[in-house]
């Protein structure tokens, strides 16, 4: 009879360990949200540019920072990143919180490709700790976060003279939540366009995909003005206005540049 004391006394405390551990288990679990990140960009009239991304920082409201590497650490040329195209920087847990601040750490080996030639992108000194997003987004348990990072090159990269070009980024950051967008064609390519989404001082630009697509992405809700400047002088510029709301694609069709 004790040595079926033993035996019952045994199992039910390899019962309550196990049920401690698949309560821990559950706890942390409901303690995360997935975040997944990644790099988008804005058109820049270069052969490319080339971003040293080391590592992505999560500032959380009441918690230490998270340091977290990329999925790919290294250079990334921004300009394979447009019209809804993306590269995927992290795809992680995150605890439960207030995102107050994203920074994106950069490495030395950041350069600009023009006509061929080759220039490195020089950082000014207040930004070499790293670039600083304001993002706010509170990650709650068990749901799953889809964010971007939308690089301006066009606007990032600073021409000084003599052969020299400065990295000042111009990033925006958005979520799943907060993302309108426009999307649309423009005819003919021979027109060389771009697509200018305007709402009061904000503007946000796009250039046509080879078969005239284009998709820009991280707008708020609002109006816009949406302008189309082709660089053939021979076309005529286009103009109409775009509710934007988050949820929806604001799809204007194709617009024929005459």
């Amino acid at each position: 009879m004790r040595t079926n004391r033993l035996i019952l006394t045994g199992i039910f405390l390899l019962m309550l360990i196990g049920a401690l551990a698949c309560r821990k288990d559950k706890n942390n679990n409901d303690d995360t949200g997935r975040i997944s990140m990644r790099l988008t960009d804005a058109p820049a009239d270069y052969d490319a540019v080339y971003i040293d991304i080391q590592q992505v920082e999560f500032k959380m409201r009441g918690r230490a920072a998270i340091m977290l590497t990329p999925n790919r650490p290294g250079m990334y040329n921004v300009l394979n990143f447009r019209n809804g195209t993306d590269t995927l920087l992290v795809n992680t847990t995150v605890p439960v919180g207030d995102i107050e601040q994203v920074r994106l750490i950069l490495g030395a080996n950041n350069y600009v490709v023009v006509d061929g030639d080759t220039y490195p992108l020089t950082t000014p000194s207040g930004q070499q700790s790293g670039v600083k997003l304001n993002l706010h987004t509170t990650i709650e348990a068990n749901a799953s976060y889809d964010m971007w990072i939308d690089f301006d090159a066009g606007k990032s990269v600073n021409h000084t003279g003599s052969g020299k070009y400065q990295l000042k980024p111009v990033i925006r950051a958005y979520s799943a939540l907060t993302n309108g967008r426009i999307e649309g064609y423009v005819l003919p390519l021979s027109a060389m366009a771009t697509v200018y989404a305007i709402n009061g001082a904000d503007t946000v630009s796009a250039i046509p995909a080879p078969d005239g697509h284009f998709v820009i992405s991280g707008l708020a809700e609002g109006s816009y003005q949406l302008y189309i400047e082709p660089a053939v002088l021979t076309f005529a510029s286009f103009s109409t206005n775009v509710n934007v709301s988050f949820g929806v694609i604001a799809n204007v069709g194709t617009i024929t540049l005459l």
